[in-house]
């Protein structure tokens, strides 16, 4: 190896200019370029720069840039190394390796090298006086209106002429119930920087619902004032800490340009009542809201004149803002009007078409009413044998010009528990000890043929019984119902021992289908052994009856629940001609009993509720009439306060032996407490009610009760509990009853 070479700076500037002679042009050009732009004293300053710069820049071109440039370049004092040319066809290629040697001497990071965690930093001060400057910094000009409070933090401002926005009241509350300042208010401190985040979403919100209304080109002017903000501005007491204003220039209101509905006008002579289910109208202001609840207003009157295939598309909206209008389409295809053809079960041996078809309220040959599908969905769900159920119409006959098609519906079902296992045991201090059970199966004999086993075992009751109903009987809630039974009852009234044959034929009313008149035609045919009720051993003697009766019954509803009735009335005849036979002789009488009822609202949270009965037995004198045929009154469902037949005439043991006559009255206030959800009311009462052996209803010897009741509403009606005493309390009466059951008392 040679001897190591040290470069002077005249060495290391000859180098670079030999090995690169455009790019020391290029810098020296530029540096002279730098200097003379620089003033005079800058030239004196450059002899002494820094030492590596002073390198780079020969002494001539610092004494005399001008000459310099146009020296020619001086000859290499050291030849560079030669680079032989590259072949005109060498092209350089992506993929080629580098030279081994790249002059990279960057030193590759150790594995354990890891990165130091961030720290974070303290909130910057000055950010936050910022803020706070920016805050109470000159607000934009607000308009002259009419403020309205939304909460302490919030207030709107409108336009003080009311035509300008007419719905404001409405539009405030919509605001008020989506506000995030209003919902999030005294959440933390409330600081300027959060209510004004909060600002920014409510502002948005604010845009988007004038845009709803048709307010197009409205100003939203928002201010957020840190400053305390008295009653004059917000239209309240004072109020410290930030606060939000937005005063709201609507501007114009756009109005429906125009409205295209698809082939509705093919309709024909339905197309006018079609349309105006529809509603809106070119020129009527704009109301996105409207718009909805008028394609559902269509799309139910489509459904309810025939149309069963019809469908609607989404809402399009076009604004034309030089018109100030917007132009409304809904895509509408009608499919044509149908008919209803059969109905058909996919279970038909569990629930038959035909059996479906009596349960509808339409025949083949109606026009088809989607309503009416609907509620034949509702009454087989009603009928407590299937878990779910699907009708889709199905078409049979495609319209021909103004003949209608037909659809048929088919039923697809999913079958529920059919079989019911249940009881009861409890006790009472007048009745004893009871337990109660039972057995049904509720399509033993289909279609919707019930088979139901019960007994009764208890101190003072015994019973065995089969009972066979058949729901949906020939027609809608129609029931046909076969009992046989078979009991042994000792009342404070009566010992009975008692076998029963009861058929009836009723129309009913359910918790689904509340209906206005309901009625039942039966017949009963008993034989009882019966004699009145005995003191320590001591009673008449028994005597046999055998009764025929055909009861009938006719009501009427107009109250808005069946279990819980808040306003309206029931009225209620009951009359069974009946024909006894006992011990030779043959009596022929008319149980009467009528009933009536009547719910007065009393704000919101109170129900006025009050109950009259009356009744009688004309035809035959009382000792021809069994005990258990006749009147008597006491109970939780007749005069509460008493034990049950507790109120009546007494016979020579001083036992009630029952009347022809009846007489009963209740009164009672329904008062909700708010506890418990709003679920508990307490329930204030009175009663009276009275028998007597004649056959006119008498008010002399009335007996009163009184008392409390509790109730909790729950999903299928109230929870009944009302202790009651009875006023002017005799001898051997209790001073305290207690009665719990389902519904109200009347």
């Amino acid at each position: 190896m040679g001897a190591a070479r040290t470069e002077s700076p005249a060495d290391r500037s000859n180098t670079v200019w030999s090995n690169d002679l455009r790019f020391a042009h290029a810098l020296v050009s530029t540096a002279i370029a730098a200097a003379l732009l620089l003033a005079a004293p800058a030239f004196a300053q450059n002899r002494d720069t820094d030492a590596e710069l002073r390198a780079l820049i020969p002494d001539s071109a610092l004494e005399d840039p001008d000459a310099w440039a146009k020296t020619p370049a001086p000859a290499e004092a050291t030849p560079a190394p030669a680079i032989p040319p590259a072949a005109p066809e060498a092209q350089l290629e992506p993929n080629s390796p580098m030279a081994e040697d790249g002059q990279i001497r960057l030193p590759w990071p150790d594995e354990q090298f890891t990165i130091p965690e961030l720290v974070s930093l303290e909130p910057d001060q000055d950010i936050a006086a910022a803020l706070a400057v920016e805050a109470n910094a000159p607000q934009p000009t607000r308009i002259e209106g009419d403020l309205l409070r939304i909460s302490p933090r919030l207030t709107l401002v409108f336009p003080l002429d009311p035509a300008v926005m007419p719905m404001r009241r409405g539009f405030a509350d919509r605001f008020a119930a989506l506000s995030t300042v209003r919902r999030l208010s005294g959440e933390g401190e409330d600081n300027i920087t959060q209510l004004s985040a909060r600002a920014r979403t409510d502002g948005d919100l604010l845009r988007q619902m004038l845009r709803i209304y048709g307010y197009y080109d409205a100003e939203v002017i928002q201010t957020v004032s840190a400053a305390e903000t008295g009653s004059a501005e917000l239209g309240g007491d004072t109020e410290s800490g930030p606060t939000v204003r937005f005063d709201i220039a609507p501007g114009p209101r756009y109005r429906f340009g125009a409205v295209a509905l698809g082939d509705l006008p093919a309709v024909g002579d339905d197309y006018a009542a079609l349309r105006s289910a529809f509603g809106i109208q070119p020129g009527d202001p704009l109301d996105n809201d409207r718009i909805i609840a008028s394609r559902t207003s269509l799309d139910v009157a489509l459904g309810e004149a025939g149309y069963a295939f019809a469908r609607l598309g989404e809402p399009e909206l076009t604004a034309d803002h030089a018109r100030e209008e917007a132009d409304l389409s809904i895509e509408v295809a009608t499919g044509g009007r149908y008919r209803f053809a059969d109905v058909f079960s996919t279970l038909p041996d569990f629930l038959p078409g035909e059996h479906l078809q009596d349960i509808a309220r339409f025949k083949p040959g109606d026009l088809y009413k989607r309503s009416q599908v609907e509620d034949l969905r509702k009454a087989i769900i009603a009928t407590g044998l299937v878990s779910s159920v699907s009708l889709e119409p199905r078409q049979t006959r495609a319209p021909q010009g103004e003949t209608s098609g037909e659809v048929a519906l088919d039923v697809s079902m999913t079958k529920a528990p059919l079989r019911t296992i249940a009881g009861a045991i409890g006790y009472d201090a007048g009745e004893g000890f009871r337990i109660e059970a039972s057995w049904e199966h509720r399509n033993l004999f289909p279609p919707e043929g019930l088979l139901r086993l019960r007994g009764v075992a208890g101190t003072k009751e015994q019973l065995a019984g089969v009972t066979f109903r058949r729901n949906n009987f020939r027609g809608r809630d129609q029931v046909l119902t076969l009992d046989l039974y078979a009991n042994s009852v000792k009342r404070q009234a009566y010992v009975a021992r008692t076998v029963a044959f009861n058929a009836s034929f009723e129309k009913l009313t359910t918790l689904i289908f509340q209906k206005p008149w309901v009625w039942s035609a039966g017949l009963e045919a008993v034989v009882s052994n019966e004699r009145e009720g005995d003191v320590k051993g001591i009673s008449t003697a028994p005597q046999t009856y055998y009764v025929i009766a055909l009861p009938l019954r006719g009501a009427l509803d107009t109250t808005d629940n069946l279990l819980d009735p808040a306003r309206g009335f029931r009225a209620a005849l009951r009359a069974s001609p009946e024909f006894s036979f006992s011990g030779g002789r043959k009596a022929g009488y008319v149980r009467i009993q009528a009933d009536a009822s009547a719910y007065l609202p009393l704000g919101k949270a109170a129900v006025l509720a009050a109950r009259v009965r009356l009744g009688t037995i004309p035809g035959a004198p009382i000792d021809d009439i069994a005990p258990s045929r006749r009147f008597y009154a006491g109970g939780g469902g007749s005069v509460r306060g008493y034990g049950y037949q507790e109120i009546g005439p007494r016979d020579s043991l001083g036992l009630s032996s029952g009347g022809r006559s009846l007489s009963e009255f209740s009164l009672e206030a329904r008062v909700k407490t708010g506890l418990f959800g709003g679920g508990l009311s307490l329930v204030p009462f009175i009663d009276g009610g009275t028998v007597d052996a004649g056959t006119t209803p008498q008010f002399r010897g009335m007996r009163l009760g009184a008392g409390l009741g509790l109730r909790y509403q729950t999903g299928f009606g109230p929870i009944r509990v009302d202790v009651a005493t009875p006023l002017g309390r005799r001898p051997g009466e209790s001073p305290v009853a207690v009665y719990v059951a389902l519904g109200q008392a009347f």
